[in-house]
């Protein structure tokens, strides 16, 4: 992206304030000059995903075969044709010649000149003065500057000779490449609910397909092709003063614009309704026949940014609505690595805490209450000595019997009840004796040293003791009662 985007640091402060104009086409026009062919193809690629060309015509698009058009092998003569063809010898630097630039730049004076006399009944179709057209046509041809506000010439006088300019270029303004293409955008139509075809034109598959192909028009004829469609569209919104609806316009300039070059209204037969509706139609909705699909902005986009580029608008849907997909399992890995994230936060903090607290209890000076400190830190000694790596939970508290047997047991037992209990885990820990027991443990030695035989005659000894204590408390109870 770097080497796309540059930034100029302007000095002058008349043009800062100015607003910055982004170019939604950058990417779509950069594809087109740095890499025509890729650009063809893929533009190439979505027009046969609308209209169904076949393999000859095809390849008269892609301008591998030279395009084959009506009245090309006719043998007939006529004196239209012989005409026509006469009129062409005469090249000028402007009129006659091929389509370039300093040519659109002379005849583009006549397209602002007309913009301005819209209201002229009969524009385009009033033929004007051919002594003041010639002089116009060879002030143009010369280049030499022209003042058409002066007054010498009528409106008429312009749009005849914009047309004749049209007229006598070698080749019409929409290419012949392109002919058999706009027949067919001519008959995309409508489906109805079983799928049988209809008579009424489908309106958003022949936009799609006009920018597609207006895409890959030569440069010099989309530039001239854009300014001129938008000279007949603000004419035909004054057709209330001027007389001239698209229909009309469309009349007067489709043999100029689309109609092959030395073939006659006869030769089109067939085809001349379809050719003036088109022509119709693209006065009509000239507005929005210069943007390029969206898709297409996508995929040049993604071309220069080093993403795997989508040739066709299906492929853009399809990853739209597995974007949406896979958007919700990477929001929920996201939210759980932030939240162990936050838990190690936690548990450091902590650590470090403790840390500071037991070596503040250790440099106490002797008391009570640091004693007090110190045996609740030996009670959990993982949990709150320094040092350790992960701090563990206390082991929780086993519930004591509430009952009155329960009761004698701890007070008589003590120990062997525990040791019972211990005894089912695999890791030993150490014995905790009663005070009661002590006298017993002096006499048969340390736990350590004692025998199964022998703490299985103390537990023995123990219940027996137990159980005359409760028969007397028992008879205590009678005898009050």
């Amino acid at each position: 992206s770097d080497a796309i985007c540059s930034f100029v640091i302007c000095n002058d402060s008349s043009l800062r304030s100015q607003p910055i104009i982004f170019n939604p086409d950058f990417f779509v026009e950069k594809l087109r000059h740095e890499k025509p062919e890729v650009f063809t193809e893929l533009v190439v690629s979505n027009i046969t995903r609308l209209i169904d060309l076949p393999g000859a015509e095809l390849a008269q698009l892609m301008g591998e075969e030279d395009p084959k058009l009506p009245g090309a092998n006719s043998t007939a003569s006529g004196f239209f044709r012989s005409l026509m063809s006469l009129k062409r010898k005469e090249k000028g630097v402007v009129f006659g010649s091929p389509l370039t630039e300093e040519g659109i730049a002379q005849v583009s004076q006549l397209i602002e000149y007309l913009h301005k006399n819209l209201r002229a009944e009969g524009l385009f179709r009033v033929p004007g003065n051919s002594i003041r057209q010639q002089i116009l046509k060879d002030a143009l041809n010369s280049g030499t500057d022209i003042d058409l506000d002066s007054g010498e010439f009528h409106s008429n006088d312009v749009a005849t000779l914009l047309k004749v300019f049209l007229g006598e270029l070698p080749e019409p303004l929409l290419t012949h490449k392109h002919f058999h293409a706009h027949l067919k955008i001519a008959d995309l139509t409508l489906f109805d609910e079983k799928g049988n075809k209809t008579s009424t034109p489908d309106k958003e598959r022949q936009i799609e397909a006009l920018q597609l192909l207006f895409l890959i028009l030569p440069a010099p004829n989309r530039s001239l092709l854009k300014l001129l469609l938008d000279l007949l569209y603000q004419t035909a919104k004054k057709q209330d003063k001027n007389k001239m609806s698209a229909h009309n316009l469309a009349l007067m300039f489709a043999p100029h614009i689309l109609w092959p070059r030395n073939v006659t209204a006869n030769d089109l037969q067939e085809n001349i309704t379809k050719l003036n509706n088109g022509v119709t139609f693209m006065i009509k909705h000239s507005q929005k026949l210069f943007k390029a699909p969206v898709y297409i902005r996508e995929c040049a986009r993604l071309h220069y940014l080093g993403s795997r580029a989508h040739t066709s608008k299906d492929d853009l849907d399809l990853l739209t609505s597995s974007g949406s997909k896979e958007l919700q399992p990477l929001k929920s890995q996201k939210r759980s690595r932030l939240a162990s994230c936050h838990q190690e936060e936690t548990q450091q903090r902590t650590e470090e805490a403790l840390k500071e607290l037991f070596h503040h209890v250790h440099n106490m000076p002797d008391s009570a209450k640091k004693k007090k400190l110190i045996r609740q830190f030996n009670k959990h000694p993982t949990a709150l000595t320094p040092g350790s790596d992960v701090p563990t939970s206390p082991a929780p508290r086993r519930t004591r019997s509430r009952s009155f047997s329960g009761l004698i047991k701890r007070k008589v037992l003590g120990t062997p009840v525990i040791l019972e209990r211990k005894s089912r885990d695999t890791t030993p820990e150490p014995v905790r004796v009663s005070k009661e027991n002590v006298q017993l443990l002096q006499k048969c030695g340390s736990p350590a040293h004692m025998s199964q035989a022998k703490l299985k005659s103390l537990e023995g000894q123990k219940e027996g003791s137990c159980r005359r204590m409760r028969a007397r408390l028992l008879s205590k109870d009678s005898s009050s009662l």
